[in-house]
């Protein structure tokens, strides 16, 4: 194993997972117990990819975590991307408090993950993106996904 790294940090009141690399078939979560915890975060900036055994290892993972509240933070694009097309990759006792979308500026090539944060730029009621986006040169940014699928999790 190695391509991807837990580090899981318990306190009284709630369990940290911190997660990055690949999760994908070589992935064992067994030895990340998620039982007895009233409150669970999982932090997922350092997630690079998944695929499709690791999405099976996953949803099986999550379902360990019984009825903990389970807040997902900083989910980056593969993950926002899974959440939207895989039934159970959320699990219902989960919420995503904050994740990234990506922005790109077609005169310079520059891309850009921007944080959208619940209670600032989203929340159950939609979407308030920044006014502006601008790469280090000061171009204009534009979102690189098509919203109304990117943000579809955000309805359910």
């Amino acid at each position: 194993m190695g391509k991807l790294d837990v580090k899981m940090n318990k306190a009284p009141d709630k369990l940290t997972v911190q997660m990055a690399g690949t999760i994908d078939e070589d992935v064992d979560f067994t030895q990340f117990n998620l039982t007895g915890n009233q409150a669970i975060e999982v932090e997922l900036s350092g997630l690079k990819s998944i695929n499709s055994c690791g999405i099976r290892e996953w949803i099986k993972w999550m379902g360990t975590a019984g009825a903990a509240q389970i807040s997902f933070s900083n989910c980056p694009k593969v993950i926002v991307d899974q959440i939207n097309m895989v039934d159970g990759f959320l699990p219902s006792s989960g919420k995503v408090s904050s994740f990234y979308v990506p922005y790109y500026n077609d005169d310079s090539g520059s891309e850009k993950n921007v944080l959208f944060r619940y209670g600032t730029e989203f929340s159950e009621g939609g979407v308030t993106p920044p006014a502006s986006v601008k790469d280090e040169e000061g171009n204009e940014m534009e979102m690189d996904v098509i919203e109304s699928k990117y943000f579809k999790f955000l309805k359910k």
